[in-house]
């Protein structure tokens, strides 16, 4: 019987996560250029992928210890849209389940749009728990902007169907009676603020969507409400609209 197809070993290597030593060999040895191609590329993608699980591993880190010590139903509390010009501040808090991994999971805004989506499918297939805080632009108006992502956070631990056993905050500490580590840069550190920072986006993000057809004009669905220079000369011509936050510069002049 003669060698596989190029065509067949590409399709063989497409679906493997493992190899056998004397098939990397074989392949490695293979006299057809394009065979020895298709293995260079296998190989850059198990690399790239033990990566991924590697950088997972040490996000968990945090998750890990606690477990150790015996604590159940760990969450990671982030919040999306402190800066921006018009909508909401959300906050997701988030119970991963501790036998799923997620490979390149991330701070949401190290991830494309796409990728955050897709984690974002994943974390509410497969978490334990998820709660979502969302504090409006007039109440941000109100309050400023600080209390109001800490009202989100709150708001998000309150609609959680599971209770808390330990709180890992985004640079946060909240008054609530959960024991809580407040983790600067968290949503880098560990992969439970990471899911919830990724929720907290995609859900804002789909927020300010939904404004950019109820307020057609500003682009929201652009720069969800950040003060790019095409939201800014929107509002030069239309006004602030009733989802602008009338305290945040160069509004309030």
């Amino acid at each position: 019987m003669g060698p596989s197809s190029i065509a067949r070993i590409k399709e063989e290597l497409s679906q493997a996560h493992r190899l056998s030593p004397e098939r990397k060999q074989m392949l490695e040895n293979d006299p057809r250029k394009g065979v020895r191609r298709l293995f260079r590329l296998w190989e850059e993608r198990q690399f790239r992928a033990r990566r991924l699980i590697e950088k997972f591993n040490e996000m968990n880190r945090m998750e890990d210890d606690l477990h150790g010590q015996g604590v159940k139903n760990i969450a990671g509390i982030d919040e999306a849209g402190r800066g921006p010009l018009a909508g909401p501040v959300v906050a997701a808090c988030v119970i991963l389940n501790p036998t799923v991994v997620l490979p390149g999971i991330n701070d949401s805004k190290q991830l494309s749009a796409t990728k955050r989506n897709e984690y974002y499918d994943q974390i509410k297939k497969t978490a334990v728990s998820i709660g979502i805080g969302i504090v409006s632009a007039h109440e941000i108006d109100e309050i400023n902007i600080y209390r109001a992502a800490k009202k989100a956070m709150l708001l998000a631990v309150g609609q959680m169907s599971v209770r808390p056993g330990h709180l890992l905050i985004d640079a946060m500490e909240l008054p609530v009676d959960l024991d809580q580590t407040s983790l600067i840069k968290g949503d880098a550190r560990s992969n439970s603020i990471a899911a919830a920072s990724i929720i907290a986006k995609v859900t804002r993000d789909r927020i300010m969507d939904g404004l950019d057809e109820v307020y057609p004009g500003y682009g929201f669905s652009g720069h969800k409400g950040y003060g790019t220079r095409q939201h800014l000369q929107a509002i030069g011509k239309l006004g602030p609209c009733p989802e602008h936050r009338l305290t945040f510069a160069p509004l309030k002049r």
